[in-house]
């Protein structure tokens, strides 16, 4: 077993199906049509559907066809969570939160690329699949249950999550680049007043580089006409 297996096995504690399914419909009560929320409880029912294929999937060709399908959806999925919803959560009052999630994935991210690594044909792929599927459905436990209710409750701008939610979904999973609306105000989720080097440096922090707007970047954009 590898370091990270162990890591993975100590932070995945096991809740009965019938837990899950209880967060999933609280979650769901607290969604409501085409928000963020909605958007990730569809995610998290594609992320389910597979692991199911590619569980059940007999042969090597139909194992690998199963991966990358999974792959698509559980990295953009968790992408637009990274980018969007967990600095939302840690803005919010929520760090430890946010820090934990990003652990959990990171974690279940290193385990996808050893999957990659292992011959489809082989006993070991199945297992480290469902390894890696436990972990996963634990996170959706906790999002579901918590994290994500959390969020709902906490975040003042709920319709600016739903938006970058969205593009960045489709920006990983379908190539689509979202252009910038022509009369749109840059949005933050710094209230005013804050310190550049507040919460979200200390959790999530990410050196991508400049905001991309479009086809350019913020830099390149320069102030409006």
């Amino acid at each position: 077993m590898s370091i990270v297996d162990k890591v993975l096995g100590a932070i995945t504690p096991p809740e009965t199906e019938e837990a899950r399914a209880k967060a999933t419909a609280k979650a769901r009560d607290n969604a409501t049509p085409g928000d963020w929320l909605s958007m990730a409880l569809d995610h998290h029912g594609q992320i389910r559907a597979s692991f199911a294929a590619a569980r059940e999937a007999a042969s090597a060709q139909d194992r690998l066809a199963a991966f990358r399908a999974l792959a698509t959806v559980l990295n953009g999925h968790s992408l637009a969570e990274e980018v969007v919803l967990y600095p939302a959560l840690a803005k919010n009052g929520e760090k430890a939160h946010a820090g934990l999630a990003y652990t959990e994935q990171t974690t279940a991210k290193m385990q996808m690329a050893e999957l990659e690594r292992i011959d489809p044909a082989a006993e070991a792929w199945r297992d480290k699949l469902e390894h890696i599927e436990g972990a996963v459905l634990h996170h959706m436990f906790e999002e579901e249950g918590t994290w994500f209710l959390e969020l709902k409750e906490k975040a003042p701008d709920q319709d600016f999550l739903t938006q970058r939610f969205g593009e960045e979904y489709r920006r990983y999973v379908f190539g689509v680049a979202e252009p910038a609306a022509p009369q749109a105000e840059p949005r933050s989720f710094a209230a005013a007043g804050d310190e550049p080097d507040g919460d979200l440096q200390e959790v999530g922090r990410n050196d991508a580089g400049p905001l991309q707007l479009g086809e350019r970047t913020q830099d390149e954009a320069g102030p409006s006409a």
